[in-house]
């Protein structure tokens, strides 16, 4: 599945939100308790937050009371008579510490409600993510070979940030909203259904306008969310290589290619601000028919005896009061369109499905690896038409150490794959103990293996970090895994010793003390298999020599385990008890060094070529 596509982008034209956002209810629901917390939280915030318009409009219907009677002036205030004003009464108080007490419990519980909905907030998000990371990281190698790691990398942060806001700021302000409206309509409905309907009948004008702005600006939301991650996939790709950029003084061409993604996120982001400035700026305009009309209307209401003059007050200041909803209503359909482009993205990665997993009934792979075969094996790449092996067979066992060799894309990488189940093959099988890999759950074959890969990745951290990266080990066990990996002459001179920084991607270290960490990583699980894939390339042949004098000696109380090594450099599977030479995917001789000498075919002139008799 391609993240940057979706079946459903073909109605962003037609749907006014869109479906994947709706996904996010799950994740909310499984904290309830909080969400419902927040909810009524909002509600009651909502009351308080209206109630003091009330309570001045009934002391304005009270001091009117108050100064006029009989249309008679009694009580005037001025200047010179308000030293004689008596104290205020109990009334008068009354008003203040209504308006006081609503003030109050519209701090708590609207801080209540923030608190709630923001934790259910971020244990959502953190739920979206983890399911989206282990959604991606169950992907079969192949899924990301086709794939930029930065725009991976955009989707669980950025993406899933942005689904984050939408649940924290967009559910509160949707409560808000319908609270607001539901409960202020209430009032003055109760109040006067005339000046009620006057107020909200130009609203109806608004769901037009945000069907127009939902339906024009999704996907212009979704388009830039994919060039953020263009620019995300790029600028990874730039730092993680900066040597080779420097070096080959391309920092202007990567320049330009940054500057292509932005270049299209600025230009989308435009075209969606064109569309929102046009949408906002009518809910002023409804906003303003619909306050123009009530303050036109509230003389002739009162004239005709259905308000008071306070209720008429509490009508205005509750439809000012009504306006931030009414702008906000506009600010959240823009965020929630944002929210859609993110979604599509992000449940894109929860939904991917990988094509290699474990078949109903796996069983675990009990005792030690005695046996690996392969019968018949042919294998071809998803995106190649052509074969890569082409029906492989060998066995080999306990103890044996096995070589293969072969010029480049000849298959040789892609038999490891196979072991590991990386890959599934067309044709054939591949056997573990005399039983198909198949039947074993991936887990259980995965934990008896050490791999070593040609290009030897170190995670950024401290050298104890990445050799004891499967599980947690004792600095015992961590020296004798350096010393068979001939590590430990190096590491221990290190000012920190194991616990020294490596660096992104290991950098502080020269390529053959990564080759070598990452042999002791392999070795830490006393494996019963040990894969290497061209792991001694960084190493000089003294340093490799010791190493397999290590590794192959049964002086050290090493186990009799399955090596199985791919090399370029013949003298490194030399000493191999059986070598394989393949050429285009076909095993074209197969025996030991001697043998092979012998035989005066493709290893016999490589070797030739390699020691310089040619």
């Amino acid at each position: 599945m391609n993240i940057s596509k979706d079946n459903s982008d073909s109605l962003d034209e037609k749907q006014i939100i869109g479906r994947k956002i709706w996904r996010i209810v799950p994740y909310i629901k499984k904290y309830w308790k909080m969400a419902l917390g927040g909810v009524f939280s909002n509600m009651i915030a909502r009351a308080f937050d209206l109630i003091p318009f009330i309570a001045i409009g009934m002391a304005a219907d009270y001091y009117r009371d108050e100064t006029f009677t009989d249309g008679i002036v009694e009580r005037v205030v001025t200047s010179e008579i308000l030293p004689t004003l008596g104290p205020i009464s109990s009334i008068e108080f009354g008003f203040g510490l209504l308006i006081l007490i609503s003030f109050t419990f519209l701090a708590v519980f609207q801080g209540l409600s923030n608190q709630l909905w923001q934790s259910t907030a971020y244990m959502a998000q953190h739920d979206i993510r983890m399911d989206a990371t282990e959604s991606l990281m169950a992907m079969e190698a192949s899924y990301f070979e086709s794939r930029q790691t930065g725009n991976l990398m955009s989707v669980l942060s950025s993406d899933v940030a942005q689904l984050e806001d939408i649940i924290s700021d967009a559910s509160t302000s949707i409560i808000r909203i319908v609270t607001t409206f539901a409960t202020a309509f209430a009032i003055m409905f109760w109040m006067s259904p005339t000046l009620a309907l006057i107020l909200f009948t130009p609203l109806v004008l608004i769901i037009p306008m945000v069907v127009w702005f939902s339906t024009r600006v999704q996907r212009k939301y979704r388009k830039t969310r994919e060039s953020t991650g263009g620019i995300v996939a790029i600028l990874e790709n730039v730092l993680s290589g900066i040597t080779v950029v420097q070096a080959y003084n391309a920092t202007k061409f990567e320049s330009s290619r940054i500057g292509v993604q932005s270049g299209n996120y600025r230009d989308q982001s435009i075209d969606a601000a064109f569309v929102r400035n046009r949408f906002i700026p009518g809910i002023y305009i409804v906003a303003g028919l619909s306050f123009g009309l009530l303050v036109s209307a509230g003389g002739w209401v009162m004239a005709d005896g259905q308000i008071t003059v306070g209720q008429f007050v509490t009508f205005l200041l509750i439809s000012t009061r009504m306006t931030m909803p009414m702008f906000i209503l506009g600010m959240l359909i823009n965020q929630l369109q944002k929210g859609e482009a993110a979604s599509k993205r992000v449940f894109a990665l929860i939904d991917l499905e990988p094509s290699i997993f474990d078949k109903i009934g796996a069983i675990e792979l009990q005792g030690e690896i005695e046996s690996i075969s392969f019968e018949g094996v042919t294998f071809s790449y998803p995106t190649s038409d052509n074969n890569v092996l082409n029906e492989i067979s060998f066995n080999v066992s306990s103890g044996d150490f096995l070589g293969v060799m072969g010029h480049t894309g000849a298959g040789k990488s892609t038999i490891l794959k196979l072991i590991e189940r990386f890959y599934e093959p067309q044709q054939g099988k591949i056997l573990i103990n005399g039983i198909d890999i198949n039947e074993y759950s991936i887990k259980s074959i995965r934990k008896r293996i050490g791999f070593v890969s040609q290009e030897p990745f170190l995670f950024f951290g401290s050298l104890r970090e990445n050799i004891a990266y499967a599980r947690q080990a004792a600095d015992e066990e961590i020296e004798i895994a350096l010393k068979t990996a001939g590590a430990w002459e190096f590491t221990s001179q290190l000012p920190h010793g194991i616990n020294t920084m490596v660096g992104d991607r290991g950098v502080m270290l020269s390529g053959g003390q990564r080759a070598r960490i990452s042999l002791a990583r392999a070795l830490l699980n006393n494996p019963d298999l040990l894969i290497l894939d061209e792991a001694s390339a960084a190493l000089d042949a003294e340093t490799e020599k010791r190493i397999q004098q290590s590794l192959f000696s049964n002086s050290n109380g090493n186990k009799k385990r399955i090596t199985i090594a791919i090399a370029h450099r013949l003298a490194t599977i030399r000493n191999s008890d059986e070598i394989i030479a393949l050429v285009d995917g076909v095993i074209v001789e197969r025996g030991n060094h001697n043998d092979l000498i012998s035989n005066d075919n493709v290893y016999a002139s490589q070797w030739s070529i390699q020691t310089g008799e040619i």
